[in-house]
């Protein structure tokens, strides 16, 4: 008999059987629904590895009389698809055919482009998988076509069921009864981060290895662990959880939640992702402590140097710091908002002349030194004295707005005093 894997023998045959995606294909859900029913729409299905999409593609396949073709994206060609073309409308596929395209992220435009139409007067029903986000992966002609639904990580809650499954068809494909320390069904479905396939593929290297005591397989924490080590782990420096992660820590920063912090922080260190890391530890910096503890750059930047000299793993400490000094620091995104509200301006064409005493002008055609009327404020009381700086064209312009943090409402106050003006 030939070998088959674990997560192909434990694949669902029903919608009931379907491990998580409640939200779809619970009792109410629409996708359920739509299967139901019994005529089936394009469909694009986009999530993590793992999560049913083929499985659920598998079903609606059952369901239909069509013939059910498979391609993957990452190896098919256009020739593939004419391959499959040609049978539509013969005796093999009367009615056409379904086409399950699996990483449809991988066509390109002139592959999905020719897809269409035969999508569009029905002769292909496609239901494609995808896990990146398919409003960017999808060509918009194919997308304008089909329903995306999404399919989302699996909690370990829902995982457990399917890891005791999958325990129970290895002592029968073994003979022997499974005997496990506890809490070792929890750390598998735990670990396998919401990924059904990597679970079933710990369970099997886990069980075919293990022990055996006067006729029972002995499975130890331990050896779980070290089965389903970083399984947990879902990061693709190419796809949506490299954005994701990095957009997480970012915000976590800003939202001053320094435990959320190091969460993402550790993520993004554990796959080994130095650079994202830096990357956001210093914008952070600038955008949003700022002016409120300005020192905080030269601080962050300090720590970043560490860590790029001490390298993985302990350039974690110096930039858990940075992450630690930012998420508990005061905030204040008053320089964000102004040199975003000046760029606006200027990719508007709102410039105008630079006025004349602000001019790099030393001499006239004759060596003669130019007239400015440009004034030093080195040389008036409070080194400060009143004159346009900005273009005719943007005269009383503020693009900057004290903040109401400590610093630069002390800042504030300095400058009203030199002026006597509110600023």
């Amino acid at each position: 008999m030939a070998y088959r894997p674990l997560a192909d023998e434990i694949r669902p045959q029903t919608l009931d059987e379907v491990v998580g995606q409640r939200h779809i294909l619970g009792v109410d859900g629409l996708l359920r629904r739509v299967i139901e029913g019994g005529t089936i729409p394009n469909l694009i299905f986009y999530g993590p590895s793992g999560t049913g999409k083929t499985t659920v593609a598998n079903i609606i396949a059952q369901r239909t009389n069509r013939p059910l073709h498979r391609l993957n994206a990452t190896t098919a060609s256009i020739g593939d698809i004419k391959e499959i073309m040609a049978d539509i409308g013969t005796l093999l596929a009367p009615e056409g055919v379904l086409l399950y395209l699996d990483e449809i992220q991988y066509f390109n435009k002139k592959q999905q482009q020719s897809l269409l139409e035969f999508m569009e007067d029905g002769r292909i029903t496609l239901i494609a998988s995808t896990t990146e986000n398919p409003f960017f992966a999808v060509f918009g002609a194919v997308l304008s076509r089909a329903t995306v639904f999404e399919f989302k990580q699996i909690t370990a809650e829902d995982a457990l069921p399917a890891v005791e499954r999958g325990i129970s068809i290895m002592e029968k494909r073994l003979g022997s009864q499974v005997v496990c320390e506890e809490g070792v069904q929890q750390h598998l479905a735990w670990a396998c981060g919401g990924d059904i396939r990597k679970a079933m593929n710990a369970i099997e290297l886990l069980l075919s290895a293990s022990n055996r005591e006067q006729g029972k397989l002995l499975v130890t924490l331990e050896d779980a662990k070290t089965a389903a080590q970083k399984s947990a782990m879902r990061y693709d420096r190419e796809g949506d959880s490299h954005y994701d992660i990095a957009s997480a820590l970012m915000k976590s920063l800003r939202g001053s939640d320094p435990d959320a912090a190091l969460h993402y922080l550790a993520r993004l260190l554990e796959a080994g992702d130095l650079i994202t890391a830096i990357r956001r530890l210093l914008c952070s910096a600038s955008e949003d402590v700022g002016m409120a503890y300005p020192q905080a750059a030269m601080i962050v930047k300090a720590l970043v140097d560490n860590a790029l000299q001490l390298g993985l793993p302990e350039a974690r400490l110096p930039l858990a710091q940075a992450a630690v000094l930012l998420a508990t620091a005061p905030k204040s995104n008053s320089v964000c908002a102004a040199i975003d509200a000046a760029s606006a301006d200027v990719r508007a064409g709102r410039t105008g002349d630079i006025p004349r005493e602000l001019q790099n002008i030393h001499a006239d055609s004759s060596g003669m030194e130019r007239e400015q009327g440009y004034l030093y404020p080195h040389s008036f009381p409070g080194h400060w004295v009143a004159q346009q700086y900005l273009p005719d064209v943007l005269r009383g312009v503020q693009y900057y707005c004290y903040g109401d943090n400590k610093t630069e409402q002390a800042a504030r106050r300095y400058w009203e005093g030199i002026k006597g003006t509110q600023l």
